[in-house]
């Protein structure tokens, strides 16, 4: 499980669109294995194979140490309308976090390593960690979920944690 270099923000490969799996071989195995490493090393709950630079509809997520899901092709099936805050950040810009409003439960669909389909529902917490990921899939950086106001103040963080480094 090798680590992988991940992109800084604002790097323009977290701007992009991942592209679906389409092969579900050792090479998928060896890249949610070089992602869980990553993401273990960052630390993170989760991280995308955009993370990494590499454009493929794939994330890994550890919300408790030991209960790891990789989630292949991802889509959005369902999002309540209820609404919950939560802090979040990003691998690609560590220490910087902010309070982002989104779905309360939400309902997905994937695919395994061995490409069987699954579907999972989610709420709070989890619920938040999919949305985020599933963004970064669609090449929304979790900043864009800010105002203008406040994504400049965490801009403006960021370049002081970076300076301070």
């Amino acid at each position: 499980m090798a680590l992988r270099p991940i992109a800084p923000f604002p790097d323009a490969r977290l701007s992009q669109t991942a592209a679906p799996v389409t092969a579900f071989d050792a090479d998928l195995a060896a890249l949610a294995a070089g992602l869980l490493a990553t993401l273990r090393a960052a630390p993170g709950v989760g991280i995308t194979a955009c993370h990494v630079g590499v454009p493929l509809r794939l994330y890994v997520l550890e919300l408790e140490p030991g209960a790891v899901t990789t989630y292949v092709n991802p889509v959005l099936l369902w999002a309540s309308p209820e609404r919950i805050r939560h802090t979040e950040g990003s691998v690609s810009m560590p220490g910087a976090t902010e309070e982002v409003e989104r779905a309360a439960r939400v309902r997905i669909a994937y695919q395994d390593l061995d490409g069987q389909k699954h579907e999972e529902e989610a709420d709070g917490f989890r619920a938040v960690c999919h949305q985020h990921e599933i963004d970064q899939l669609d090449g929304i950086f979790w900043l864009q979920r800010l105002s203008r106001l406040k994504r400049e103040r965490v801009v403006k963080r960021y370049a002081k944690l970076k300076a301070a480094r």
